[in-house]
């Protein structure tokens, strides 16, 4: 990003699990501006996750425990909402549509209830990564954070996931998430599509899809413990 003042930036901090598969993308010049671009932005502005919370998805999932890759756009933009998962919010706070639809699949594909807790970590904890493409986003204000390096980055941790683990079940959700398939060797990995479950598209086939009961079949089929959704 030509033009940005200097300043000493801010340190991403990558889980050790992580940083030997990802140090060489870090070291690369977009990423230094990006770094760059957010040490401004949380300095001067209102952004999202907390700066602590941009990596959460990856503290929770080591790249060797992951079994199944949700994708998301990018973070919730509303005040206490985004802490770095896809699609999940802390407890306590408000369910977003999106994640709403989500349970109401669930629950008919598996029998389980509806939860009134938003928050996901729980799946991240036996092996959910909860990818957003683009990490931060400014209050109030989708998207604002896209074309800044983020998708460059996610991409290449799609990438090494694809490459170091066997047997992983990608859930791709809407136009966005599907465009991301060429970066999966679809040979040794399981792709599932649907419509992205927000209001104005999960009837189009997402609300029926059955991804959570096929996602624990393929992974029951290669001795891998399925998710306790």
């Amino acid at each position: 990003m030509p033009g940005l003042p200097k300043v000493r930036n801010m340190k991403f901090s990558l889980p050790t699990s992580w940083q030997k598969q990802l140090s060489g993308e870090t070291e690369k010049p977009y990423f230094t501006d990006l770094q760059r671009a957010l040490t401004l932005a949380y300095k001067n502005r209102t952004v999202y996750p907390a700066q602590e919370n941009i990596f959460n998805a990856f503290k929770l999932t080591p790249l060797g425990k992951i079994k199944v890759v949700i994708l998301g756009q990018d973070p919730y933009h509303g005040e206490g909402q985004a802490h770095g998962l896809s699609f999940s919010v802390p407890g306590g706070i408000n369910i977003p549509p999106s994640l709403r639809n989500i349970y109401k699949e669930l629950a008919a594909d598996t029998g389980m209830g509806i939860s009134d807790n938003g928050n996901l970590e729980h799946w991240a904890k036996q092996g959910v990564f909860l990818l957003n493409s683009t990490l931060t986003v400014e209050g109030g204000q989708a998207g604002f954070h896209q074309g800044w390096g983020w998708e460059t980055f996610t991409d290449e941790v799609i990438r090494v996931i694809s490459q170091a683990q066997p047997h992983v079940v990608f859930l791709l959700w809407g136009k966005f998430a599907q465009d991301k398939a060429c970066l999966i060797d679809d040979s040794k990995h399981l792709l599932l599509k649907a419509p992205h479950p927000s209001p104005l598209s999960a009837h189009r086939g997402f609300i029926g899809c059955k991804h959570f009961s096929q996602t624990n079949e393929y992974l029951s089929q290669y001795n891998i413990e399925p998710i306790h959704w």
